[in-house]
């Protein structure tokens, strides 16, 4: 098989998934096929090599660890503590429980990683407080939207640590890269929130009863349900950004902390452990799976000469370094409407890191420009795969009208952080230079 031929695997890849076979079952087939007619039975003895290689990966076990801890945190009613007690503080804010949602979403993005996890969880416990308040319905799909799409760009995110090994970075120089954009994302959606609640109060309605908390009370009931997952968040990551520990410990250490915490509010129980332990499998064998396929289907491209081919069919269109970015970008956008995010992170990197290479280009700060690429594709309409959570636990009177008027404000809130990144590579970059040096 000629170089040229083996790029018949995408297309190949394409129709499978249009099909639809899993896309971890689709990308094994297509590597067998491709695999068997270039190598013979050789190929076979690669792939148990690469099942081994997958298997002992030490970075990939604080994949489970984040995803149990976030399950944990979700069923021992911590995260409702959490946000009754940070809506104490913003109630009298211009679209207070909005952002409190949004302060909420951020917590958890740091506690799980998991968009689907985050936006489920903070919709169930916001959406009926500002329906109460009679907040407009494009605003409270927006910010729950938004809200869980943070889950991509606040670390400790699981696209992130599956993205690290195959871009050859440190976990903790991309999670520290990732901090800065994810922040001033958050913090655009809670300005763009502030201002369009002042600029037209009946979106979100301003909380006029008295406040039924003291200060003292205040600060007692904010110590007990904020101050502890909050300082537990603030180890995991500062071990890892320190160095102190990596990936897979500082996840180790958050899952016997949030056990630890769960004891404490008296929620333990073997139940839910059981519970989290078995979404935990779950959720971890889909991500393994889709993992070890995306190995096996870039070793067949690779050994077959199909970066060569690649770059060969690059150039005959005249793609500069920004044209092949652009490319990729664009690709990973599309894809984001209807692939899972694990999945696309395992297929585009695959693809791109070797013709990044021959380009020269950033891998860091290009892989935070990827992430921010990702979450604002799982933000926009009509394909949104946020929009497609939200439908599931909103009421009826939402409609799906409403869902995409109300997420465009904040897809221009990540485009205008995207441009900034591209623009200001020092945003994405500072602060791993700060920390590691």
């Amino acid at each position: 098989m000629m170089g040229d031929a083996v790029l018949l695997m995408f297309p190949a890849l394409i129709v499978l998934i249009a099909l639809g076979i899993p896309i971890a079952f689709s990308m094994v087939l297509v590597a067998s096929v491709f695999g068997f007619i270039r190598f013979e039975e050789i190929v076979f003895r690669q792939f148990a090599q690469r099942v081994d290689e997958v298997a002992s990966n030490y970075v990939l076990g604080a994949i489970p660890l984040f995803i149990f801890m976030g399950a944990i945190l979700e069923r021992a009613g911590i995260a409702e503590r959490l946000f009754d007690a940070i809506y104490m503080w913003t109630r009298r804010l211009p679209g207070g429980l909005a952002i409190a949602a949004l302060v909420m979403c951020t917590i958890f993005a740091a506690a799980s990683g998991v968009v689907g996890a985050t936006e489920t969880l903070v919709g169930m416990l916001a959406i009926p407080a500002m329906l109460k308040r009679k907040y407009d319905n494009s605003l409270i799909a927006g910010t729950i939207c938004a809200g869980g799409s943070l889950g991509t760009v606040i670390p400790p995110s699981i696209p992130v640590i599956v993205l690290a090994p195959i871009m050859t970075l440190p976990v903790g120089d991309l999670m520290a890269g990732i901090l800065v954009p994810g922040l001033m994302m958050a913090a655009m959606f809670s300005l763009y929130i502030i201002v369009s609640a002042t600029l037209k109060p009946s979106l979100a309605p301003r909380d006029t009863d008295p406040d039924p908390f003291t200060m003292g009370e205040k600060i007692r009931f904010t110590l007990k349900a904020l101050v502890p997952p909050v300082v537990l968040i603030a180890l995991v990551l500062g071990t890892l950004f320190s160095g102190l520990a990596t990936p897979t410990e500082a996840a180790a250490c958050g899952s016997a902390g949030v056990l630890f915490l769960a004891l404490c509010y008296g929620k333990l129980s073997f139940k839910m452990v059981l519970d989290a332990s078995l979404q935990t499998v779950s959720l971890t064998a889909m991500i393994l799976a889709i993992v070890l396929a995306g190995v096996m289907f870039s070793g067949v491209l690779f050994a077959s000469g199909g970066m060569m081919a690649i770059r060969g069919f690059l150039d005959s269109f005249g793609f500069g370094t920004a044209g092949v970015i652009a490319l990729i970008l664009i690709i990973t956008f599309i894809l984001g409407f209807a692939v899972e995010l694990t999945s696309i992170v395992l297929i585009m990197t695959s693809i791109s890191v070797p013709i990044l290479k021959l380009y020269d280009v950033d891998l860091l700060w290009f892989s935070i420009v990827f992430l921010i690429t990702l979450q604002t594709s799982y933000l926009t309409p009509p394909m949104a795969p946020s929009i497609f959570y939200l439908r599931a636990i909103a009421p009826p009177t939402m409609t799906l009208k409403q869902m995409y008027w109300g997420v465009i404000p904040f897809i221009i809130c990540q485009l205008i952080v995207l441009a900034l990144v591209i623009t200001f590579p020092e945003l994405a970059t500072w602060m791993p230079k700060l920390i590691y040096g």
